[in-house]
């Protein structure tokens, strides 16, 4: 089920947000700061983020910008302010919606079902039309299986190729071993398989990545793995 993000320092008001999202099925993270917020941030991708404006440190603003740096997915902004100015300020930023509190939870929970309603056909449409995916000196063509590094052709096997065009094809998106086996291999992981730990050795080679710092193909430990560029 879809993941969202909740950030808002009063508990009631989260407490209750999460009540009623997590009522129609979706998983929740709730924080209670913009620190604790920009921290699952950096390492998580929810499928949408309900943001407060006014936080104790870091304001949904500046969350709202961090997340603009790297992802798309929907954010609604919250607030107790009315100001157009806010709203203005909140869209031209990124945000996709603006709630003013208070508010009724069930108007949240539509415009979250609809913002997730309009990502997600957004996303299959993009990714069906897809087929080569170009960044930071990495290309790689879905139609003629081929990858190049800096222009360089990269020789890689229709298990590496699809391992690759998946990480990049979800990039800042942290993949678990588990999905990424069972969408390659198309078979049941096990915990003690190390299959893709070792096809994601093989592939740092290719791409001649260094061991402790790569570029691209980056280890979430304890999590997975995610490409950046």
């Amino acid at each position: 089920m879809p993941e969202i993000l909740v950030v808002d320092d009063e508990k009631e008001i989260a407490d209750l947000v999460e009540l009623y999202l997590k009522n129609e099925g979706y998983t929740v993270c709730k924080c209670t700061d913009g620190t604790q917020a920009l921290a699952y941030i950096k390492e998580k991708e929810p499928d949408i983020a309900v943001l407060d404006v006014m936080l104790p440190d870091i304001s949904g603003f500046d969350l709202c910008r961090k997340i603009r740096e790297a992802h798309t997915y929907p954010v609604i902004m919250l607030t107790a302010r009315v100001e157009d100015m806010d709203k203005i300020t909140g869209l031209t930023i990124g945000a996709d919606d603006y709630v003013t509190k208070p508010f009724n939870p069930l108007e949240l929970v539509a415009r979250v079902k609809a913002q997730l309603r309009r990502y997600t056909r957004y996303n299959t449409e993009a990714r069906e039309e897809k087929s080569e995916i170009d960044f930071s000196g990495l290309v790689i063509n879905k139609d003629t299986h081929a990858c190049t590094l800096y222009d360089q052709p990269v020789d890689l096997t229709p298990i590496e190729f699809s391992l690759l065009w998946i990480l990049c094809e979800n990039r800042g998106k942290v993949l678990s071993s588990e999905e990424l086996f069972e969408t390659v291999w198309k078979e049941k992981y096990l915990e003690s398989n190390n299959t893709v730990m070792v096809h994601i050795r093989r592939l740092r080679e290719k791409l001649h990545e260094p061991a402790r710092h790569p570029k691209f193909i980056k280890t979430v430990w304890g999590v997975g793995y995610k490409i950046e560029g």
